[in-house]
């Protein structure tokens, strides 16, 4: 059974069902009007927390923020619809306690009304009463106005942040690549010109002279005889000869240019739900 003293502490936790699956977040807790204990829980169930179910918490148990009721999340979310303004019927009531197999229930049958969280107290009111929330005796409807809170989380203010995410462009300077010089040998053919000389036989012939007549009759008159003469000839002779011609090195510059980057944000939207209910009452 839930005290008095934990209402606050429930209003705003986590449902979980027996097995400790999340049912949703708790918005109000409905006390017996005579009793004034807790009874009822409403718990945010459905696609993001659109609807509201009655749950009775008479075996629930509080962890911290985590509220475990007795039941599977189906039968919790499987539960009769009933309107969350501020006001149980009987008949309404007993539809409850039928549902969650709980006879007449653990208080009367009479009418049960809502305690909601504001202004850091607990207080009550039947459906279209105005309550004093500041305790100043006076009905305003500023000061005595519900307190907004954060279904998903603890009691905030009476506005919502909403934030937007936005890019932030900027560079940095990383390796794009390595460039290197690298020298290798590769073979090309010259042609040129060159002068060249040899030798070649030419036969003389002199007339036998008083010069001459000497040698010419030195040796036998008749007889056979040979005369040799050697020839030469130029050839070219081709050698190579390695010079240095010119120094090669890297340089770098910097070229700038544009890009277009692009990046998804992500941004807030608050979108007013109001159940059912008429958002200007």
């Amino acid at each position: 059974m839930i005290s008095e003293q934990q209402i606050q502490q429930v209003i705003g936790g986590t449902a979980v069902d027996r097995d400790g699956d999340k049912l949703g977040k708790i918005g109000e807790v409905y006390l017996d009007d005579e009793t004034g204990r807790p009874e009822w829980a409403t718990v945010h169930t459905g696609l993001f927390g659109t609807k509201e179910t009655f749950v009775p918490l008479a075996q629930a148990e509080v962890s911290g923020e985590t509220i475990r009721f007795p039941y599977e999340k189906a039968k919790v979310k499987d539960a009769p619809k009933i309107d969350t303004d501020g006001h149980l019927s009987p008949q309404e009531e007993q539809e409850l306690y039928r549902y969650y197999g709980l006879g007449s229930g653990t208080g009367t049958q009479t009418t049960q009304t809502t305690t909601h969280a504001a202004a850091g107290t607990v207080g009550t009111g039947t459906a279209g009463t105005r309550t004093d929330r500041d305790g100043d005796g006076v009905y305003d409807d500023v000061q005595d106005r519900a307190v907004g809170r954060d279904t998903s989380g603890p009691t905030t203010d009476s506005a919502m942040t909403r934030s937007e995410e936005h890019l932030e462009v900027g560079t940095q300077r990383v390796e794009a690549g390595r460039a290197r010089l690298r020298k290798y040998v590769t073979t090309e053919r010259e042609t040129a010109t060159v002068p060249v000389s040899h030798e070649e036989v030419r036969v003389e012939r002199e007339p036998i002279t008083d010069a001459n007549v000497g040698n010419a009759l030195d040796g036998p008159t008749i007889s056979e005889e040979e005369h040799e003469v050697t020839l030469h000839a130029e050839r070219p002779v081709v050698s190579t000869e390695a010079t240095p011609v010119e120094r090669v090195r890297l340089d770098t510059e910097t070229v700038t240019g544009q890009e277009t980057v692009s990046g998804d944000v992500r941004k807030e939207q608050i979108d007013v739900d109001t159940d059912g209910v008429d958002p200007r009452r």
